[in-house]
């Protein structure tokens, strides 16, 4: 149990530092990051359904056996982040700010971005809880997904007016709620008996709304049929990598 410990906050602290990696986009003005950030996109959604698809919900059905209950936490999952984006007025958006492209106010977007990262932080832990090889993969589909989600808010906080400085605060901030969702997770997990019946699917809903709501609607903003064609393998790619883990 110790040794689940340390793995889940490593890789929280792991997820929380990739935050810093909007400061470092913006030093770099001269690339054109709305098309680096479309491939990663592309990537970390082929990503995150095939960590649904291919480790989380196997493992679950596998323990589990594949019932109603299973079923209604999935839909739970992808209920949940409707929630989150319909009421709290917050799309879980990867590309920069620009006049075609706003966003909402910064501080909305804090809010459901420190609220995602809460969440976050249970997927991983509740996923090392299961195993640890399904807890490794589960963290890099966040980390992939994580990439061009915090590149898009550090652009948004500095879109409303904070400082360069005060907004890579803010955002590392809101990265670290995942700390305390991964410490709740724990300590719920270690009193409640199959805990990970419930926090399994769920995660598996969540990246199923998120790559399916949020990742792929953006992917077909793009018509051009080579940069189509690139968006395929980047996302085929994605799958791949999860594929990869299980094998190894």
């Amino acid at each position: 149990m110790p040794n689940i410990w340390v793995y889940s906050i490593l890789s929280i602290l792991v997820v929380s530092i990739i935050s810093l990696i909007g400061a470092v986009t913006l030093l770099f003005r001269k690339i054109d990051l709305k098309n680096i950030l479309i491939f990663l996109v592309s990537f970390a959604a082929g990503a995150l359904l095939g960590d649904a698809f291919i480790h989380l919900l196997p493992e679950a059905a596998e323990e589990f056996g594949f019932t109603l209950n299973l079923s209604l936490f999935l839909l739970l999952g992808i209920l949940t982040f409707f929630i989150l984006e319909k009421f709290i007025q917050w799309r879980h958006c990867h590309l920069p700010t620009t006049e075609d492209h706003p966003h909402p106010l910064a501080f909305m977007n804090l809010i459901g971005d420190g609220l995602h990262n809460f969440v976050d932080g249970m997927i991983i832990a509740g996923s090392y809880l299961a195993s640890v090889p399904l807890g490794l993969a589960t963290t890099l589909a966040v980390i992939l997904h994580e990439i061009p989600q915090e590149i898009s808010d550090f652009g948004i906080l500095l879109h409303g007016g904070f400082t360069k400085k005060k907004a890579l605060a803010f955002n590392f901030l809101s990265a670290l709620l995942a700390v305390i969702g991964a410490v709740l997770a724990l300590m719920v997990g270690a009193s409640i008996e199959n805990f990970s019946l419930f926090l399994i699917p769920f995660t598996a809903g969540s990246f199923i709304y998120i790559a399916s709501s949020d990742l792929i609607p953006e992917l077909h903003k793009e018509t051009k049929p080579s940069i189509s064609f690139m968006q395929l393998i980047a996302f085929i790619l994605g799958i791949g990598v999860m594929i990869v883990l299980l094998l190894l």
